[in-house]
């Protein structure tokens, strides 16, 4: 088996959960390990699991537990722990709550598996993969954060659905925060190597954008409860996967930023190549004035969350 030999999800929600069934049928680790404040819930999940390894095939083993000691020897910390968005909330609401979720993690993480690659999943992610990188102390390579790949996810379905083509044949990519501010790059869209400025009128590429910037939210308003799962423990899944095989995979992250585009000391979606390593390269593309404009906004979008937590910025 091409992976590694143990993988940690915290959290046994919706998406640690179905992350951790993603992962066991993909068998890219010896061992899953859920983890979660709730006992019982990351047990049930993991046997409810590991009992259809005989239907799937799959030779990980996977395993739940309440202790925080259950991290020790992980390759691989997958976050998603938090509190989920409710409707009407956004991301920046949960970010204080959130923040103090993820530093008892971050330390452990520190004291039981300083070796490993951290993916922050927790809203809001930009701020939170900031957060867990200052507390654990780990190198910026070594934790980021999904917001490009399941941005981009979620674009280039609705690309794909407003000229009835196969979603596989969509490439592009989202840039900036996982937000309202996020940047769908059109000026490097295609279908097939056919830009995709020149498949679809402006006002209905402006839609196309507007959907993406509120594709969570959509989600979250349709179920009324909670909040999106199956795409996002995809895209987790991916980035899991990359790292685990060391695919050198070039995806969408929020990445430490120290002086790509212009920025320094912020975690952002950007276009990185991802390996065993980590984030081996933030890869700095060419913006369209409009879309450079869009994507400092969102940058200072960012930068004024940090900013609520003083205690956060100052780390």
């Amino acid at each position: 088996m091409s992976g590694v030999r143990k993988i940690t999800v915290l959290g046994a929600g919706n998406v640690g959960g179905t992350l951790a069934q993603r992962l066991a049928e993909l068998d890219v680790a010896d061992e899953v390990v859920l983890i979660d404040i709730v006992d019982g819930l990351p047990q049930g999940k993991a046997l409810d699991i590991q009992e259809s390894a005989p239907i799937l095939g799959f030779s990980t083993r996977i395993t739940g537990s309440t202790s925080l000691e259950a991290i020790a020897g992980s390759d691989i910390v997958v976050e998603t722990a938090g509190l989920a968005r409710k409707p009407g909330m956004s991301r920046s609401d949960l970010l204080t709550k959130n923040a103090d979720i993820l530093r008892d993690h971050a330390l452990a993480v520190k004291a039981h598996a300083p070796e490993a690659t951290v993916i922050v999943v927790t809203n809001p992610v930009d701020v939170m993969t900031y957060w867990f990188r200052k507390v654990s102390g780990l190198p910026a390579a070594r934790v980021f954060g999904e917001s490009g790949t399941l941005d981009t996810a979620r674009f280039r379905w609705f690309v794909a659905e407003a000229l009835h083509v196969a979603p596989r044949d969509v490439t592009g990519f989202v840039l900036g925060t996982h937000g309202d501010t996020m940047v769908p790059v059109l000026s490097h869209t295609n279908v097939s190597g056919v830009p995709l400025t020149t498949l679809l009128p402006a006002p209905q590429l402006e839609a196309i954008v507007a959907r993406t910037r509120a594709g969570g939210a959509e989600i979250v308003n349709l179920l009324k409860m909670g909040s999106a799962f199956y795409a996002p423990s995809a895209a987790q899944a991916e980035m899991v996967a990359a790292v685990a095989r060391n695919e050198h995979r070039v995806v969408g992250v929020t990445a430490h930023l120290a002086g790509e585009y212009g920025l320094h000391d912020v975690c952002l979606g950007v276009p990185v190549v991802l390996g065993r390593a980590g984030v081996e390269k933030v890869v700095q593309v060419t913006l369209t004035p409009s879309e450079r404009q869009a994507f400092e906004a969102s940058a200072a979008a960012v930068q004024a969350d940090l900013a609520v937590l003083p205690t956060l910025a100052k780390a």
